[in-house]
C-alpha cells in the first residue's frame, strides 16, 4: 500500500513524486514507455527560468534522478484502468495490481504527427511541434508552420516576428482558427499562406533543409525551410480513465488548477487535463499542485476515519 501513486514520469508526474516524497509519503511512479515524457525530444531548452541552457534529456534525467534519490519508486508498467474501493484505490496495469491512498494521473498528451517518413528522426533537428519552445532557434530563417487551428494561426503569428518567412500549410482553403488571427497575419510580409496543399515529403540527413509540398491537384513543390512546426493537434491518453474521471471532447481530464477531479482521491497534473498553457513550467506548477492536495487529501481521509 502506497500514500501516491502517480501514473506517469514526465516533468508533472516526476516533480509531484519529488513534492510527495519531500512531504513524507511513499511513493510509486508507473510509466508505459521512457521517464521524462515529451521534453527529451528538445534538443536544448532556453525558457526555464534559472536554467539558461540544457537538453531536455538532461533536464529529465536529473529529474529522474533527483526525485528517485528522493525515495519515489518507479516501475516502468501500462496502466490499464484504476478501481475505486472503500479506503484505497486500485490501479491496475497487466502485470499486477497495486493499491494506493490517493492516484495522481499523468499521463501527458502526444503531439499528432504528420505520419511521414524521417519525421520521428528529424524531431529535435528542424522537425518541432512547439513553437514557443523552439522557435528562437530559428530566428533570421525560413520555416513552416502546418495546421489550420488557433494553435497554427498563434505559431505562424509568433513566428513571423523573428523569422525570414513563415509558410502557413493548411490542407483546406478555410481556417477553423479566428478569422482576426488570419486578418493580422495576412497583414504580415513575411507570410505566405499554401492552402489546400500539404505536406508529403522531408528533406535533410543530420537537419531539416527542405518540404515537399502538394495540392490538390496533385502539384508538387519543394520549399527550402529550416524548420517545419507542426499543429494539427495533441492526444491525451486518459480513455483508460474514462469510467472514473470526467473528460472533455477532446479527451482531456477535466480539472481547474487545483488539479482536483471529480473522483475523490484522484488528482491530474500536465498536459493530460485542461488547460490553456502547457508548457514545462506549467507542468511543474500542476505537480507541485496535484501533489500537495494528494497529501491533504490523504490527511483529511486519516483524520475521518481515525480521528488523527
Amino acid at each position: 500500500m502506497y500514500d501516491i501513486i502517480i501514473i506517469g514520469a514526465g516533468t508533472a508526474g516526476l516533480t509531484a513524486g519529488i513534492y510527495a516524497a519531500r512531504a513524507g509519503r511513499t511513493v510509486l511512479v508507473l510509466e508505459g514507455n521512457m521517464y521524462g515524457g515529451q521534453i527529451v525530444n528538445t534538443t536544448e531548452i532556453e525558457n526555464y527560468p534559472a536554467i539558461r541552457h540544457i537538453s531536455g534529456y538532461e533536464f529529465a534525467t536529473n529529474l529522474y534522478e533527483q526525485a528517485t534519490e528522493l525515495g519515489v519508486k518507479v516501475e516502468y508498467r501500462q496502466v490499464t484502468g484504476i478501481r475505486t474501493c472503500r479506503t484505497y484505490k486500485e490501479v491496475q496495469t497487466k502485470e499486477e495490481q497495486y493499491q494506493a491512498r490517493a492516484v495522481i494521473i499523468a499521463t501527458g498528451a502526444k503531439n499528432r504527427m504528420l505520419g511521414l517518413p524521417d519525421e520521428q528522426r528529424l524531431i529535435g533537428a528542424g522537425v518541432s511541434y512547439c513553437a514557443t519552445c523552439d522557435g528562437a532557434f530559428f530566428r533570421g530563417k525560413k520555416v513552416a508552420v502546418v495546421g489550420g487551428g488557433n494553435t497554427a494561426l498563434d505559431d505562424a503569428l509568433f513566428l513571423s516576428n523573428d523569422c525570414e518567412t513563415v509558410y502557413l500549410i493548411h490542407r483546406r482553403e478555410t481556417f477553423r482558427g479566428e478569422a482576426g488571427k488570419r486578418k493580422v497575419l495576412e497583414a504580415r510580409r513575411n507570410v505566405v499562406f499554401i492552402l489546400n496543399s500539404r505536406v508529403v515529403e522531408l528533406h535533410g540527413m543530420n537537419r531539416l533543409e527542405a518540404i515537399t509540398v502538394e495540392d490538390g491537384q496533385k502539384i508538387r513543390q519543394k520549399i527550402d525551410v529550416a524548420g517545419l512546426f507542426v499543429a494539427i493537434g495533441q492526444e491525451p491518453e486518459n480513455q483508460a480513465f474514462a469510467d472514473l474521471v470526467q473528460l472533455d471532447n477532446g479527451g482531456y481530464i477535466r480539472a481547474g488548477e487545483d488539479c482536483v477531479t471529480n473522483a475523490p482521491g484522484i488528482f491530474t497534473a500536465g498536459d493530460c487535463r485542461t488547460k490553456k498553457i502547457k508548457q514545462l513550467t506549467t507542468a511543474v506548477a500542476d505537480g507541485a499542485v496535484a501533489a500537495l492536495a494528494a497529501c491533504e487529501y490523504i490527511d483529511q481521509e486519516n483524520e475521518d476515519v481515525f480521528g488523527i
